[in-house]
């Protein structure tokens, strides 16, 4: 079972609030957000940058042998 910290003022810590972010590369990049004056807003990342995430922060998925996340 998780254990769970308590901070001085009750702020309940989960034990997954505690894991090390994960490591991945992009392998791909969207245009960007439209925005409401039908623009798009640029996106901050690159393919092939080394980006850090949350273990439970999107969707895995294998294809042909490969894990991804979006």
């Amino acid at each position: 079972a998780a254990k769970e910290e308590v901070t001085k003022s009750g702020i309940v810590i989960p034990d997954t609030a505690k894991e090390k972010p994960q490591e991945g590369t992009v392998i791909a990049v969207g245009s960007g957000r439209l925005l409401d004056n039908g623009d798009r807003a640029a996106m901050d990342v690159r393919e092939g940058d080394r980006v850090l995430f949350a273990k439970y922060g999107g969707t895995e998925f294998k294809l042909d042998g490969e894990e991804y996340l979006v």
